[in-house]
């Protein structure tokens, strides 16, 4: 006759089968897209690798994408023969993705988390792919050789920085963001016009050193190239950190923008029990909470438990939701050409 304590095991042993089951039910490989560097190193440490350990079955093969751009034709391309699986790039450009058919709805029913998320994550979206990660533009500068360092977005026309500006141009999403703060600085509102923006950023343009910072604004600050360049807080944040300090990170007084990445179901993914999975994982509270804490995105999911001296170097802090702009991001979508070409026309031509 079994004991009590065998009939206890074996309930507890019934009752834990399913979970042991789905995480031994996955099983192949994924392929990840997203940004290389930095964002793939600390993604890889607080997220992929304890995906991993929960899924021993499956692979996560992490495949550099560049810029979303970059990325988003990369996904086109292989529309008819998907490669990959997920892919992680900026809302305007997985907008165009959801537009073309290249990623799939996400259900509540099948994707549980959703529910978690902030409303906004939720929005960024629409019925695909949410937010995975908030950010915002701001101004980074070299606290060690220039003098006095910066302390408004005005401050980037004093004639002493003359050379030693590196600015994103459209259509990165770094020139849109900005272009949307120098017309608020300027008393307009960038969904009405922006030509008060041109104008300023035409006087601007004598003073930018490149409008294409390769491999990026940070880099060239730490390499003597310019002193300030546009920047996103996330990354600034950490390069401060690993630089003691030498990159300095300037939230603008006039106002940023959130910057919204977008976590995204590849249609036709052959793996699609496992990429779902890690959809499932990259929105879950731990993975929130360990690479908010690791590099400073703010979280999407609302009920995620980051530790508050983190989350106060996010976009998430009071002080940053505050100084935000109201930018609808399908709304720039539609205009992005527009600013594209007036820049190239009015502010890039203009440096010359």
């Amino acid at each position: 006759m079994p004991t009590r304590r065998l009939i206890l095991q074996t309930g507890l042993a019934t009752i834990a089968m399913p979970a042991v089951l789905r995480a031994q039910s996955l099983s192949g490989q994924i392929t990840l897209m997203s940004y290389t560097g930095i964002f793939q190193d600390n993604y890889t440490k607080a997220v992929i690798e304890p995906f991993l350990a929960a899924n021993p079955g499956v692979k996560v093969n992490y495949a550099p994408g560049g810029t979303s751009a970059q990325m988003v034709g990369s996904v086109r391309a292989q529309k008819a023969d998907p490669q990959i699986d997920v892919a992680i790039m900026d809302v305007t450009t997985s907008s165009i993705g959801n537009i073309e058919g290249l990623f799939e709805k996400l259900t509540p029913a099948e994707f549980p988390v959703l529910d978690e998320l902030a409303p906004e994550a939720r929005a960024a979206g629409g019925e695909f792919g949410p937010a995975v990660t908030f950010d915002h533009l701001v101004l980074v500068y070299d606290t060690q050789n220039l003098k006095p360092p910066l302390t408004k977005l005005a401050d980037l026309w004093r004639p002493d920085l003359k050379g030693q500006i590196a600015l994103s141009a459209p259509p990165n999403i770094q020139g849109l963001a900005l272009t949307a703060m120098v017309e608020k600085m300027e008393g307009g509102d960038h969904r009405k016009s922006i030509d008060a923006a041109m104008k300023r950023l035409k006087e601007l343009a004598p003073s930018v050193n490149t409008f294409e910072p390769n491999p990026d604004g940070y880099s060239l600050i730490l390499n003597g190239v310019v002193k300030v360049a546009t920047g996103w807080n996330a990354r600034s944040q950490l390069y401060g950190d690993q630089s003691n300090g030498r990159i300095g990170t300037l939230l603008p007084p006039e106002g940023s923008v959130f910057q919204i990445n977008t976590i995204n179901l590849t249609a036709g993914s052959k793996n699609r029990v496992a990429a779902a999975a890690f959809v499932k994982h990259a929105l879950s509270q731990p993975a929130q909470k360990a690479f908010t804490e690791r590099m400073f995105y703010a979280p999407t999911n609302a009920k995620a438990q980051v530790d508050p001296k983190a989350v106060a170097r996010t976009a998430a802090a009071p002080e940053s939701r505050a100084s935000m702009i109201p930018v609808d991001w399908n709304d720039i979508l539609k205009v992005r050409d527009q600013w594209n070409n007036r820049w190239r026309r009015e502010v890039i031509s203009a440096a010359r």
